[in-house]
């Protein structure tokens, strides 16, 4: 099959097991009924949100399905990342299959069966990791977030007769709770080989000659099949524009279009929160599908090019009370909506997120490559604060802070919080759950307990006032933009300094433990849990740090190379000097002094790791400035 019409959405194919339709019978008739489905996969996620993959022929699940889905298969543990868990001497892992959700068909559409003419499918269930009798895996964290705070909000609300009033349902019964999440996936395509020109992508960038504008030639052929695969699976897409970033692309002589590089997002419907999850992972294979069969590279890395926009992964969440009539109320809405911003439970939850976030954070930006896009002038949050909007009636969604309030006067159940965050690496299972354990803290402590108007003035404090729940030295509501308001050392000082490197980040662990009991409630997450994923941060850090960083900047320090001959100014002489100081800094050994990469390799074999974190920091900034040398000196060359 030729590569251009690849991943057309046939009619034929079954893309889709509903979680209503996982009765063994009915499963055994339909995957009978469609023989080029080859193969079962469990995919379990581990703690850093890879999800396991193997090939099992169909018929081993079909023979003995009682067996399949109650043991599951064996693996080893130590292979993913479950550090301090799954260790060489105690390695065995049981995937077991997860009935209760979603399934979705993952075909091969480069391996035709050469019976039926189809491409060859595998049937891949969602699944948990099991060590030891022990759940240990980000999805069955996330199951047991939900579930906690499904209990105990509804708990909370019945035995509240202000918050009933608040929502409006004060004679009423409610049936159960709903979380609903959704995530808006950012990536960036490319053809294979061509570098990025980031002067050119900067200044594209700055003109906004990209954002939302219309995509052409290959690019829009592969989103445009994206989506109608997406609609196929179920996943309900919304739509897939331009982001930010990219140029134009460039015609060869061929008639096909070269040198592409543009920044894409694709957005599908919310839905409950373990599958929302499920949904995003299996997409992001989808997209990589579609656009590699294309001759396209996908990259979902959260700051893949330097001095433009990177990725982000807005994560939405929301809760809905459906009542035993079958009316569905949303928990964060106040029943008089164009008076108030929100109900009680609404504030609760978000100062239950500002109020915990250095333990939410590591599980949000947990590499280098995130922290790289967490800068100001990049519409991405870095300190902890929010936004309500100007005025109950008219919300004005700031995308300048961490988390908000995303408020339609005309639709009440769409009042939900935009985690703005996340990027495309972020493990979603684990972002939700700690925000539903804090978000779950707030509530516990404060709605029903205070006045709406208490809780507003709550979260609307200035530093130095007297709080109820939030920290007393912080302030943690911005309606302005905060990257133009305020100066950095006035965002440090209201909002809090942000971690400047991956261990700053994740030695929160350490440095709250408050907080982290937070996190520990209801046995969500546990210590052990939470060790095992700061050591396999921490590991995946240094190693990045010391394999991959330091290697790429000693390759900038030798191509920065004297370029001038007679003919220069003493501009350049003067541009040449601090440069070579600054190779010499980085890289250059001497009897007496060693060179900040030297020192750092050192340090890491000493396990300082917090003089580690402290000479990256200098590191960067004398590689930005090196970067930012190098290029006026060789601009001022004839």
């Amino acid at each position: 099959m030729p590569s251009e019409i690849k991943f057309l959405p046939l009619d034929n194919l079954l893309y889709v097991i509903k979680k209503e339709n996982h009765d063994f019978e009915y499963l055994k008739t339909l995957l009978s009924n469609h023989p080029e489905i080859k193969f079962v996969s469990l995919v379990g996620m581990d703690l850093k949100g890879n999800g396991t993959d193997e090939r099992i022929p169909i018929q081993s699940m079909l023979d003995d399905m009682e067996s399949f889905f109650s043991l599951g298969i064996q693996t080893d543990g130590s292979s993913v990342v479950l550090h301090n868990i799954a260790t060489l001497n105690d390695a065995k892992v049981i995937i077991l299959p997860d009935l209760k959700v979603n399934w979705h068909v993952d075909y091969n559409f480069g391996h035709l069966d050469h019976i039926t003419g189809l491409p060859i499918g595998t049937l891949r269930i969602p699944a948990f990791l099991i060590h030891n009798n022990k759940m240990v895996c980000s999805r069955s964290i996330l199951k047991k977030a939900v579930k906690r705070f499904k209990n105990n909000c509804l708990e909370i609300i019945e035995n509240s007769e202000s918050l009933k009033d608040e929502l409006g349902i004060k004679d009423k019964k409610i049936k159960t709770i709903h979380m609903t999440s959704a995530t808006e996936l950012e990536f960036w395509v490319q053809t294979p080989e061509d570098k990025a020109d980031e002067e050119k992508l900067s200044t594209s960038q700055t003109l906004k000659e990209q954002y939302w504008k219309r995509t052409e030639g290959t690019v829009r052929t592969a989103m445009e099949k994206t989506i109608l695969m997406m609609e196929k699976y179920g996943f309900e897409p919304e739509m897939g524009h331009k982001e930010v970033g990219g140029v134009r692309p460039q015609i060869n002589v061929s008639g096909k279009q070269s040198h592409i590089m543009e920044q894409l997002e694709i957005d599908w419907k919310y839905t409950n929160t373990l599958q929302c999850a499920d949904n995003e992972h299996f997409i992001r294979h989808l997209v990589l599908d579609v656009f590699n069969s294309h001759g396209l590279e996908v990259t979902f890395a959260a700051k893949p090019i330097e001095g433009v926009a990177g990725s982000g992964e807005h994560t939405h969440l929301g809760i809905m009370a459906e009542l035993e009539d079958g009316t569905k109320v949303n928990l964060f809405a106040h029943k008089n909506f164009k008076e108030e911003y929100m109900s009680s439970i609404g504030f609760s939850s978000l100062m239950g997120i500002l109020k915990n976030y250095e333990v939410i954070n590591p599980f949000v930006t947990s590499t280098n490559d995130a922290l790289n896009r967490l800068k100001p002038g990049f519409e991405a949050p870095v300190c902890i604060v929010s936004s309500l909007g100007h005025s109950p009636e008219f919300p004005s969604r700031n995308r300048s802070i961490l988390v908000g309030l995303i408020k339609d006067i005309e639709t009440p159940l769409s009042t939900r919080f935009e985690l703005r965050a996340p990027n495309p690496n972020s493990n979603t299972y684990l972002v939700l759950a700690s925000c539903y354990q804090c978000m779950l803290d707030g509530i516990s402590k404060l709605a029903g307990k205070y006045s709406l108007k208490q809780l507003e003035a709550e979260f609307s404090k200035k530093v130095g006032d007297e709080s109820i729940y939030l920290e007393k030295n912080r302030e943690y509501r911005s309606e302005f933009d905060v990257f133009e308001h305020y100066t950095e050392s006035e965002r440090s000082e209201l909002f809090g300094k942000p971690p400047a490197t991956v261990y700053e980040n994740v030695i929160a662990f350490d440095s709250y433990p408050e907080k982290v009991e937070t996190l520990i409630e209801g046995e969500v997450f546990t210590k052990a849990i939470i060790d095992s994923y700061k050591t396999s941060t921490i590991d995946m850090w240094i190693n990045e740090l010391r394999g991959r960083i330091i290697e790429d900047n000693m390759n900038l320090v030798r191509n920065c190379s004297k370029v001038h001959d007679d003919e220069i100014s003493d501009l350049d002489i003067v541009n040449w000097n601090r440069i070579n100081t600054l190779r010499w800094e980085l890289m250059k050994d001497s009897v007496d002094k060693k060179s900040i990469f030297t020192n750092i390799r050192s340090q890491i074999l000493l396990n300082d790791l917090n003089e580690v974190s402290n000479l990256q920091k200098i590191m960067s900034d004398k590689v930005k400035l090196l970067k930012e040398l190098y290029l006026a000196y060789k601009k001022n060359i004839f």
